[in-house]
Order: C-alpha cells, then structure tokens, then sequence
C-alpha cells in the first residue's frame, strides 16, 4: 500500500510539474492598423470593401488566438463566446477610416453569438438580439486627431512642437536633398498619370509618400482601360516609388539622433506599459486592449526599440491591416484563486504581422531592444521601455516644448527622461512611484491629450529584401523591410 501511494503522489507531483510548465498568456496589448482605404491625397480618406474584410479576418484571427477557448494561446479567463466589456478596452481617434477598421475588426473578434445572446424576461418571453446575437463593443473615441487619415503627413496632429520641427528638420538634411535631385526625373514623369491631383511643382520627393499611395490606391482598385496613362506605369517605377517613400517615411517617423521625432512611438510605448502595467495588478481584470492608429507609429515604436538598427526590414512601411502585440506570459502556475505569480515570473513577448502583405494571419515574435531572446523579464521590459517611453503629461509637455493649452499648467523643465522605478516582487508590477507616475496618464485629460499623439494616419508597408539590397548598392540609408515580417 506504502508503494502504491509512493507512485500515485510521484504521478501527482509530476502532473504539478508539467502544469507549471506549460505556458498561459495572462493578458496582451494590441495596436492595429486600418485596412485598405482610397487615397489620402483625395480626401475624405473611407475605409473600402476590401478593407473591411482584411480587418474583418485579422480580427478573426485574434479570436482564434486570444478568445478560443480551445486555443493554447487563449488569454486566461477572457470571454470565450460572449464578450465581458470590463475585459476589453478598444480605441480610436475620431476617423472615418480608423474607426471603421476597429468595429469590422472587432466583429470578427467577437462574431454573432446566436441564440446565446438570447434573454428570458419575467413573464417567460425570449428576446432573440438583432443580427444573429450581433455584439455591441464600445470603441473609445478620442476628440484630437480627427479625420488623421486625410493629413498628408501625420506630425501636426500630434501637437507636439519639437517632434514637428524634428520632421521638417529632414527636408533640410543632405539626405533628402541628395534623394530629391535624383529622384526628380522620376516624379516629373508621372505628370500625365497624377496631374488631376498634383501639379508639376508637388511632383518631388517631398511628396513621395501621397504619391505612391495615390497611385497604389489606383492600381488595386482602377481598371487600366478607364485610365490609359495608368496601364504606362510599370511594376518597376512603382517598385522605385515604394523604395522612395520607404525611405521618407521612416525618416520623418525616427532619427536616432533627435528621438523626440519618434514621439508618437514613445507615447504608444508609455500606453503599453501602463496598460500591461494594470493587468498585472488587477489580477487580469483587464485582460485584452487594443487600439487603432496609423502607420508612423509603428515606424517610430521601430526605431525607439532597436527593431530597426537590428532588422533592416523594420524601416519600410507596414502594410493595411498590420499590427503589433505585446503579451504578458508566464510558465508559472496559476493558482486556483486566479491571483498572478510574482512578476520574477512573468515575461513579455512582442510579435509583429505585417497585414495584408503578410503570407499569414500569423503575428511573429521578434527580439526587443537588440536583444535576442524572443521573451523579456517583465522587470527588464519596465527598464527598457522606461528608457523612451512617455509616461505622462507633464513629460510630454516638457520633451515637447509645449507651453500653451494643457501644457500651460505643467512645469517645462521636466527633460526627456522618463521616471524610473523598480518593479514589485509579487504580482505588483512597477513599483508605486513609477506607477503613481504613469498612473496619470489613465485621467481623461491625458487620455484625450496623449492618445491622439499615437493615433497618427498615414500608410506603411515593408519592402522586399531584395529591394533592401539593391537601395544599400546605391547607398540608400534607410530602406524597407522584405516580406517574410509576418
């Protein structure tokens, strides 16, 4: 009998020990491009057909990841059928194109329930909702950043004066003046295919970015037979168009010599922190967040994270649909109260799907910070991050120069760097100073002056290795990224 029990406790013990090893996703943070839309040089900017669908099947996607219950990347106790809104927070700027992307994106996250949304009243009557259990999710809207999808160029709408004086600083480096002379004979030979929306004068590499994308918008969606001058354009001048604003954008979006140029990226990363910074110490309360937002974001959250020095493909521009994810994991278990391990034993992951360019729906993890692990030490991640993140007002205030508005308030001398702080032993994440400091960017102030700086609009996409070795033969700085980015 002694030996029976023996076997049965070492049969036990060695079930513990395959339970803690096995991982759970304790909760993620999502910030997602819009889908295909017409051009922004042709405003207003609308979300099309095509559009809808890909965010549509994205967000089908993370339904499969995130909310399947079946699923071994299910985040633990999130809804798996129908939706409990106090375990999802979705944003947008007030924009017709990003907010559409996030109610066709959240259909497929969460799709028609069916008769399981069904309600029995008092008196025995079934009340069937409308459109087959369809979900009603509320998207946070923020009033700054309006209609951002028909800015030419996304800087201004962030407010922030020194990240715009930072940008307009490229139009005046050897740079963009070497790419301007070269690539003039080029955008002038554009004239009769584009004259309806740009004069010869627009036709530079000023305007590289609208003019791709004009023509890219028309490429998808106009047939060449209503357009003659548009059957002319050959897959290689577009292959150098999109080279040519690759390098645009990502310049505008980073320099890592000035970083305040990468603002938005910073605001987006101090967003991040606080909201993973919650689920930690809510126990998961808040399990799931997303937010919508334009392309230069992730442009700039590139370069402030060392994806871009690292990964020469993180310097093109993101395709529609993309997105990024940073996810809280852990190995440890989980007790049966549902309280999270010490966060010693929690990590982030971050992973990367390049929309609909991408051969999958699948997001990739990829190193932060030019590291190599694939999974970072929360209390690492904290550090890291804290290093470029903007964690509240009056720090964007200061590394802004803004002294007008909000601002007006807030002390100016506050510098560049962001609090510092060491994280909790046990589930408390960053430590009470660091998250007091954080803490308020959560106000309503903040929250409609700070999330429209991420909310920015435009377009990426990434571009293909061999593009990349080709731009580095004519000794192209910053070019696009191939398309394996998934």
């Amino acid at each position: 009998m002694a030996t029976r029990n023996n076997i049965l406790l070492a049969l036990a013990s060695f079930g513990a020990v395959q339970l803690s090893s096995a991982e759970t996703i304790l909760g993620a943070y999502i910030f997602h491009r819009h889908g295909d839309r017409t051009a922004k040089s042709t405003p207003p900017a609308s979300l099309t057909d095509l559009g809808y669908s890909e965010v549509h099947a994205h967000g089908s996607y993370y339904n499969s990841r995130y909310v399947d219950n079946s699923s071994e990347t299910h985040i633990l106790g999130l809804g798996s059928e129908v939706v409990k809104l106090s375990q999802l927070a979705v944003s947008s700027p007030s924009d017709n194109v990003l907010q559409n992307s996030a109610a066709g994106w959240l259909q497929g996250l969460y799709p028609p329930v069916g008769g399981a949304a069904n309600q029995t009243l008092r008196n025995g009557t079934v009340v069937e909702p409308p459109l087959n259990g369809f979900q009603l999710i509320p998207i946070s809207i923020t009033s700054t950043g309006s209609g951002s999808e028909n800015s030419q160029w996304l800087q201004g709408s962030t407010d922030c004066q020194n990240a715009e004086v930072s940008s307009n600083n490229f139009f005046d480096s050897d740079l963009f003046k070497s790419y301007e002379s070269s690539s003039l004979d080029l955008y002038r030979g554009l004239s009769l295919v584009v004259n309806a929306t740009f004069t010869e004068d627009d036709l530079t590499f000023k305007n590289a970015y609208t003019i791709w994308d004009l023509l890219n918008v028309a490429l998808i969606h106009n047939s060449t037979e209503s357009n003659e001058a548009l059957a002319n354009v050959s897959s290689s001048t577009m292959h150098e168009l999109f080279l040519l604003a690759n390098i645009h954008e990502f310049n505008l979006a980073y320099n890592s010599t000035d970083t305040i140029r990468a603002v938005s990226g910073a605001v987006l990363a101090g967003q991040a922190l606080q909201a993973l910074n919650d689920t930690i110490i809510t126990n998961g309360k808040s399990k799931l967040n997303v937010q919508f937002g334009a392309y230069a974001t992730f442009l700039s959250y590139f370069g402030l994270a060392g994806l871009a020095s690292a990964n020469a493909n993180f310097t093109g521009i993101v395709d529609y649909a993309s997105s990024m994810v940073w996810e809280l994991v852990t190995n440890a278990t989980i007790s049966s109260d549902g309280a999270f391990p010490p966060t010693s034993d929690i990590s982030v992951r971050f992973l990367f799907n390049n929309g609909s360019s991408s051969s999958s729906y699948d997001a990739v993890p990829y190193p932060l910070f030019g590291g190599s692990d694939l999974e970072i030490p929360w209390d690492d991640f904290v550090t890291q991050t804290q290093k470029f993140a903007i964690t509240n007002e009056e720090q964007w205030c200061g590394v802004c120069g803004n002294t007008d508005g909000t601002c007006a308030s807030n002390s100016t001398s506050s510098g560049s760097s962001t609090a510092t702080g060491t994280t909790g032993s046990k589930g408390s994440g960053i430590s009470n100073a660091v998250a007091g400091v954080i803490g308020a960017m959560v106000t309503l102030g903040v929250i409609l002056g700070l999330e429209a700086l991420v909310l920015l609009a435009s377009g990426l996409r990434l571009v293909k290795k061999t593009t990349l070795a080709a731009a580095t033969a004519t000794g192209t700085e910053t070019v696009g990224a191939e398309s394996k980015l998934q």
